[in-house]
């Protein structure tokens, strides 16, 4: 499998401020990415949500544009502006024809620089995000990864949902929102991210010309918590599933175990051809969703599995899926299906690097997180130099069932889940 080469650049400028492409010469379009270091878990409990509603606020009005202008701009040369917000950085994006790039910077330059927010759009966007919390809640497959955040990670930020409460969200002051600007949104800690059909020289002249940031970086966030003991959420309700996440204290993202932690979790459940797809959906029949998956953070991470099913099969399937994780600290995968497991991890991945934006979230990423490039050759040859043993060293190091956090969101007894820690 050889992958496509990398034509990667990277500029600081004199403020701090970072600026990384990548070329694909084949393709005619641009994917830019403007990267805050800042997310959820940076946030006082005052102050919970206020990542995500600054977000939202950016889209609604500078000194030269009003919201509609702001769309009407890029969607007028048939290009695409987004946003979204994690617990740990905040990204605004853009994709447009390559011609297109000095608009679409200006654009966002003047979003990120140039905001108004007004009481009255304040109160409106409020408002909109109370919706779109009620929406989550509303919908139990995303809910219970909110419960299980909490169950995992307490009153830590990142046990907070991304979006806040609407308590938080409601009674927040026009202050607190542009002091949060004023502490993060700083050159330092901003990276501009473009794959694609890009000049880095044009890209590094205009990021200077156009982005204006005080100097400094953001506030460092919290350290994580200890997750040394076992948490359990239930919550109740009406739905016709219930809802089960469980997980394990995982690694960083920066860890030399993270494609170790990657081959395990596509193993597991990365796929129709995964054990636990296989063992509770094809072979029992109880669920139609059930993965495993992997957070990343700067400092820690997890380890988890999620599955929906009815009620009664709560038990059996929260069994299946434990014994098949525990199976992998006892006995090494064998060497055919691991490297079976690599194959389609690395398929994934090449599959990924033909889109702009999926390689410019990665370039955003990693000089966030590493400060430096990954060359994508270099990430394929640390997949294939995982070895079973290593696969087996992982999985004991981080299952534990004394460390495990889950959470149960609808019809379920305690007795139901509460026997496996």
């Amino acid at each position: 499998m050889k992958p496509v080469p990398d034509q990667y650049q990277k500029t600081v400028l004199k403020n701090g401020l970072r600026v990384v492409s990548e070329k694909m010469p084949s393709v005619r379009s641009i994917s830019l990415g403007i990267w805050v270091d800042v997310g959820s878990r940076c946030e006082a409990p005052h102050e919970a949500g206020a990542s995500h509603f600054i977000e939202h606020m950016l889209f609604k009005g500078t000194r030269r544009r009003t919201a509609r202008k702001i769309a009407s701009e890029i969607e007028s040369i048939g290009g695409v502006l987004n946003a979204f917000t994690s617990r740990e950085q905040t990204c605004y994006v853009v994709r447009v024809m390559d011609e297109h790039l000095e608009i679409a910077i200006d654009v966002l330059a003047d979003m990120l620089s140039n905001a108004t927010l007004t009481p009255s759009n304040l109160k409106r966007e409020k408002q909109v995000i109370c919706e779109e919390i009620k929406e989550t809640i509303d919908n139990p497959s995303e809910h219970i990864h909110d419960l299980f955040a909490e169950a995992f990670w307490g009153n830590h930020p990142l046990g907070r949902p991304i979006m806040g409460s609407m308590q938080t969200i409601t009674e927040m002051p026009r202050k607190t929102v542009t002091n949060y600007i004023n502490r993060h949104y700083r050159a330092g800690s901003i990276v501009v991210a473009a794959s694609g059909s890009i000049s880095h020289r044009k890209l590094v002249r205009l990021a200077r010309e156009k982005f204006v940031f005080p100097t400094g970086t953001s506030e460092t966030p919290s350290t994580s918590p200890s997750t040394d003991h076992t948490r359990l959420i239930i919550k109740p309700d009406d739905n016709q599933q219930t809802h089960v996440c469980l997980g394990f204290p995982g690694i960083n993202y920066t860890s030399d175990e993270k494609m170790a932690a990657m081959l395990l979790s596509t193993h597991l459940g990365g796929g129709m051809s995964s054990v636990l797809f296989q063992k509770v959906r094809e072979q029992k029949g109880l669920a139609y969703a059930v993965y495993t998956f992997l957070d990343f953070y700067r400092d820690k991470g997890i380890f988890g599995a999620y599955a929906a099913t009815d009620g009664t099969h709560l038990r059996q399937a929260v069994d299946i899926i434990l014994v098949e994780i525990e199976r992998l600290k006892k006995k090494k995968l064998a060497s055919n299906v691991l490297d079976q497991t690599k194959n389609q991890l690395k398929g994934n991945i090449m599959l990924g690097m033909e889109s702009t934006m999926a390689r410019m979230n990665r370039l955003g990423r990693y000089e966030l997180m590493y400060g430096q490039f990954h060359q994508l050759s270099k990430v394929l040859r640390e997949i294939d130099r995982v070895t079973p043993t290593d696969v087996l060293t992982l999985t004991n190091q981080i299952v534990d069932r004394s460390r495990m956090a889950a959470a149960v969101l609808g019809p379920a007894e305690r007795d139901d889940i509460a026997h496996v820690f």
